[in-house]
């Protein structure tokens, strides 16, 4: 017969205690319970008598007090075998032959845990909360009393067993927990760089660095995927506090400029009115002279007026024309400041046009993952690859097509790679590839993997197709190896692969 579940026991013992028509109480639930499913409920633990005795048992030695000790940690753990081990402890105190080390061999549990098994699982728990968010007080609390526990003299392995449990049921829920906020946190941080690169469109290199972040953000995160992401989002940072600052002091520089002029118009505005004024004042006076005495004056007050506005008008060009000397020179070092930010651009850590990394990101990258691999001793290998036939390409179809062709090459690596394979471009058509937990032969396989690859996808350019190849060479890091070395003897390999022909991977 089929073992039934505990839950439909639980069922059909309500359904049985309503028939009866007895109290739902424990001791009655627990008859009706054992005697449908045909066993014997054990009995429940008495830990309030027995922590009355606890009160009254003599602790006055040295061995009594660590009885009791042990006593209290068996009865705080629900453990019998525990207990009748420390019964037989106080039992052989009275006897007169046995001495106190025997006493307190025989204290000791039955079965208890090696100390360096229990040190393992006390970190392993440590390390474990060392993860969890502290907003679940209650997983922390059982962990810190599991680590307290294995840490303590001689833990016994049943009480272990029981408190493993409580704390893995508790973490169960802390780590769903903790991995909704983690997809919550990747969905709204690829919200933000959708966002960034909608509003840089007017900007080339901001909207391809901010759909790398996009792109990165919308598969599982590593920590090496992150580590890449960080150091997008501080370049595009960066090009973005720049520009807005760009921005801003050409608004305040217009700002200026406008206000001058408009303020310049309203003074010659004012001076031409009252030229005018004077000059039809003159001209009555004119009209109504009849002698040349009272014509006099009248040509005197003319002439000066024409003089005065000639000067204001004089010094209104020289202020017209210094403005847009300003405005120039301020022209001008926007330029030179645009220009300081493309060349701050091409030394960040990407190469703008194939998105790869460049040489300072490629530096960065190998220090990590050559730290890494040391650490966790495993092997790191370092391909270089040189388009083969690169200069034909340019000298045939112009240099446009030449980096069109070096884009297909990175989104072909890109494609075929692992996501923790980092590609930059060393120099001209050069690329490294970075291979972290691969060795020397799976390098190789790797390489030409792509190899094939290419083959299927052709570079079209006006309809045409062109089989893009590399020749390459592969060096596995030594113990005690730099990264310049590995890159040396690389490359020398590569050269080894282009003299037997091209299209080819030579081991270094």
């Amino acid at each position: 017969m089929a073992e039934r579940n505990p839950s439909d026991l639980a069922r059909e013992t309500l359904k049985q205690l309503a028939v009866r028509r007895m109290a739902p109480t424990p001791d009655n639930f627990r008859n009706i319970y054992d005697e449908i499913a045909g066993v014997r409920s054990p009995a429940p633990f008495p830990e309030g008598p027995l922590r009355q005795i606890l009160r009254v048992v003599p602790g006055q030695t040295p061995v009594q007090r660590r009885l009791l000790d042990q006593f209290e940690k068996a009865v705080g753990a629900n453990d019998w075998t525990a207990l009748q081990a420390v019964m037989v402890g106080y039992a052989k105190l009275g006897l007169g032959g046995a001495s106190i080390a025997e006493s307190a061999q025989a204290a000791q549990p039955a079965i208890v845990l090696p100390d360096d098994l229990a040190e393992q699982i006390a970190r392993m728990v440590d390390n474990t909360l060392a993860g969890l968010s502290t907003d679940d007080t209650r997983v922390h609390l059982l962990g810190d009393q599991l680590v307290q526990f294995l840490r303590s003299p001689s833990p016994p392995a049943s009480t272990l067993q029981l408190m493993l449990a409580n704390f893995s049921f508790r973490l169960s829920f802390a780590t769903e927990d903790q991995a909704a906020v983690r997809n919550l946190l990747l969905e709204l941080l690829h919200m933000v760089f959708e966002n960034m690169a909608a509003l840089s469109v007017d900007d080339r290199w901001l909207a391809g660095q901010t759909e790398a972040l996009v792109q990165a953000t919308a598969q599982p995160l590593t920590l090496r995927r992150l580590d890449d992401v960080q150091r997008r989002l501080k370049d595009v940072i960066f090009k973005q506090t720049e520009a807005k600052g760009r921005m801003v002091e050409a608004q305040e520089q217009m700002k200026e400029m406008l206000s001058a002029f408009i303020e310049r118009l309203g003074t010659m505005t004012e001076a031409s009115s009252i030229y005018h004024e004077t000059m039809e004042g003159c001209a009555e006076k004119i009209a109504r002279a009849s002698t040349l005495e009272e014509i006099a004056p009248v040509l005197k007050l003319v002439m000066g007026t024409t003089r005065s506005m000639a000067l204001d008008s004089r010094a209104a060009h020289d202020e017209l024309h210094e403005l847009r000397q300003r405005a120039q020179d301020k022209h001008d070092e926007l330029v030179r400041l645009q220009q300081t930010l493309d060349q701050v651009s091409l030394q960040a850590r990407h190469d703008p046009l194939t998105g790869s990394l460049n040489r300072k990101g490629l530096d960065e990258v190998l220090e990590r993952e050559i730290s890494r691999g040391r650490r966790a001793e495993t092997p790191l290998c370092i391909a270089l690859l040189d388009v083969d036939n690169f200069k034909q390409i340019n000298d045939r179809l112009g240099h446009a097509t030449g980096d069109a062709a070096l884009v297909h090459l990175a989104d072909v690596v890109r494609s075929v790679m692992r996501p923790q394979d980092m590609l930059a471009r060393y120099g001209g058509e050069e690329f490294v590839l970075v291979l972290p937990d691969t060795a020397l032969a799976s390098g190789i396989e790797a390489m030409q993997r792509l190899q094939r690859e290419l083959t299927k996808n052709f570079f079209l350019k006006d309809n045409e197709k062109l089989l893009i190849t590399f020749s390459a060479g592969v060096a596995e890091l030594a113990a005690s190896e730099d990264s310049d070395g590995a890159i040396k003897r690389a490359d020398q390999a590569m050269y080894l692969a282009k003299r037997q022909g091209k299209n080819r991977v030579v081991a270094a």
